[in-house]
């Protein structure tokens, strides 16, 4: 077997349908399995990947919400790849991204990890692609707002190179690296894990690589980026990999980070809870108040299908079955079974490129941007599923 993929799922059935899709394409003429695990889902996802894809995954259906560690650890211990994908469901993947990935694995034997070029759900670049190790002093910057280091701005986009951090978003792993350092921490039970694992790997004797093939990931889709938990085990995550890997340093460097740690906490507690008070209150920006613009490209066979769903949930919507002809909105849906999903992050990724560094020789600069001045976000659309997906929302 030359690949294990595993996915955790937590109450996002349809992103995940739609990452599945990507990934059994992307995975045609690979020797590959695929794991689920549901983490106690209540959206009714077991059931609805039992209808969807019945023996073409292995789908782990735990009784608890397990975490993100300890749900890969369980699939990971029953896979038999040389090499492990961990994937979250909230991404979709090129169609010749795993295949590329495996090649440079295969040609670069010491190699223990790869991530890749994450692109977010308006077309931009992804920063977190790529991360420098958060020793103190990198941390203390970052929390200051110098990143540049942490998110080693100095690597081109373009050229694969060796990075310390890989995203759990996107995370192969060589088989044999897993045997020697060890599977992910359970301690964290959400964030971090990728970290600390990433740092194991070289202190293993192995090199982290990124690799210059995309994938996009909505970031966030699978937690609830809003709750006081969310900050809760972000923010704990901080510390357990800085007391299990910098706790023995002094009082006189640990004692600055952990305080900055407590504080930036506090801060976004205090944040968070000022927007839901302005809410409660029917403070409201005027973003939240107008209704979204969608503008459907694809087939005309996919754009009857667009207008009746359009209709029948009273979507304010455009249609095209032209790439140069999309007019401004807030969300820019392509029809999946037209445009592969390589070719969709390509698009948006040049369409995001154009608009913020526009050419000003260039008379045909697309006029995508909204009534916000800024751009559309990724939306999709089957005919197979019938269901519209966007990062805000799903639409059935």
């Amino acid at each position: 077997m030359k690949l294990s993929v595993i996915i955790v799922n937590y109450n996002v059935r349809y992103y995940l349908e739609q990452c599945l899709n990507s990934v059994f394409k992307a995975t045609e003429g690979i020797d590959a399995e695929v794991f689920v695990v549901d983490n106690h889902s209540h959206d009714g996802s077991v059931n609805y990947l039992h209808k969807r894809f019945g023996d073409r995954i292995m789908l782990i259906e735990s009784n608890h919400n397990l975490g993100f560690a300890r749900a890969n650890n369980i699939a990971i211990r029953q896979s038999q790849g040389e090499y492990v994908l961990l994937l979250n469901p909230d991404t979709f993947v090129g169609e010749q991204t795993i295949s590329t990935v495996l090649d440079f694995m295969d040609r670069h034997p010491k190699a223990g990890g790869a991530g890749v070029h994450m692109y977010n759900s308006d077309g931009s670049t992804a920063r977190e692609s790529r991360r420098g190790l958060p020793t103190p002093w990198v941390s203390l910057l970052k929390m200051m707002g110098f990143s540049q280091k942490y998110y080693m701005s100095h690597l081109p986009w373009d050229e694969p190179g060796q990075i310390d951090v890989m995203s759990g978003a996107f995370m192969m792993l060589r088989r044999s690296a897993l045997d020697k350092v060890g599977l992910l921490d359970e301690d964290f039970f959400m964030y971090g894990e990728d970290i600390d694992l990433s740092y194991r790997i070289l202190k293993g004797g192995y090199e982290n690589w990124y690799v210059p093939v995309p994938i996009l990931h909505y970031k966030g889709e699978s937690t609830q980026k809003s709750s006081f938990r969310y900050v809760h085990v972000f923010y704990q995550a901080m510390l357990i990999f800085f007391r299990k890997h910098y706790g023995h340093l002094s009082l006189l460097v640990t004692l600055p980070i952990k305080t900055a740690i407590y504080a930036r906490a506090l801060i976004a507690l205090i944040q968070m809870g000022y927007r839901r008070m302005r809410r409660s209150l029917g403070f409201t920006s005027r973003h939240e108040r107008t209704v979204p613009v969608y503008c459907f490209v694809g087939s005309k066979h996919t754009l009857s299908k667009c207008r009746k769903l359009s209709l029948r949930k009273g979507l304010d919507a455009r249609f095209t079955t032209h790439l140069d002809k999309i007019e401004a909105c807030d969300v820019l849906v392509y029809d999946v079974d037209t445009y592969d999903f390589a070719g969709i992050i390509a698009q948006q990724a040049a369409i995001c490129q154009q608009v913020t560094a526009p050419n000003p020789a260039d008379n045909g600069t697309l006029q995508v941007k909204n009534a916000y001045n800024t751009l559309p976000l990724i939306g999709t659309f089957s005919c197979y599923t019938h269901v519209l997906i966007t990062p805000r929302e799903i639409i059935l």
